[in-house]
């Protein structure tokens, strides 16, 4: 009778053990999945970047407008999707702190890439100072064209030509490595999302 007894907590035990790995190794696949969601979200917003850049070099200003307002869409949801993956991570069925912070971290630096992003697309648009074309329309034409633009040049409104110049030279300077430098954390935030994908998948 012990004997019997004994083979039965032995089962049971074993039966428990193979509970507990089965488990662990669902909980792993669960995560491997929400990290490529995760991943595929991040392209999803590679290519509204691209599709931003080609709309900001190609359309005109009406349709470049729209495409703004879809990609901000785009965005938007993209934001949801990760802030929800996010959450998942936070929930006590996985407790993975970690890599909510890894998501989390993406985020910040999606949203100063954005914001730099049409900074500096602005900046573009608007031209530097000493270069930007002038309007004509308060001009006087009596026998011929009376510029008003016309000033005559001294030192003072050289310098100040040269500062505004200098002033949005830094300004776009100060975006353009704004996003590089937010580009390259992304990419090692990825870069780690990838490494623990490849770990999880090992074990």
């Amino acid at each position: 009778m012990e004997d019997f007894e004994e083979k039965v907590k032995i089962s049971e035990a074993m039966d428990t053990t193979d509970v507990d790995q089965n488990s662990s190794s669902s909980s792993r696949l669960q995560i491997v999945s929400l990290l490529r969601q995760f991943l595929a979200v991040q392209q999803r917003r590679a290519e509204a970047y691209a599709k931003l850049k080609k709309g900001f070099t190609e359309l005109g200003d009406s349709a470049y407008q729209h495409l703004c307002n879809e990609i901000t869409v785009e965005f938007s949801d993209c934001s949801k999707e990760v802030l929800a993956l996010e959450s998942t991570f936070l929930s006590p069925d996985y407790c993975r702190n970690d890599l909510a912070s890894l998501l989390r971290s993406v985020q910040v630096q999606e949203k100063q890439k954005l914001h730099l992003t049409a900074t500096v697309q602005v900046l573009k648009k608007a031209g530097r100072p000493s270069e930007r074309l002038v309007s004509h329309e308060n001009c006087k034409f009596r026998n011929q064209h009376e510029c008003v633009h016309v000033h005559e040049i001294t030192e003072a409104a050289g310098t100040e030509e040269a500062e505004a110049d200098a002033e949005y030279d830094n300004a776009m300077k100060e975006a353009i490595q704004g996003v590089q430098d937010a580009v390259t954390t992304i990419n090692e935030h990825l870069e780690e999302v990838r490494y623990e994908i490849a770990a999880l998948e090992e074990n």
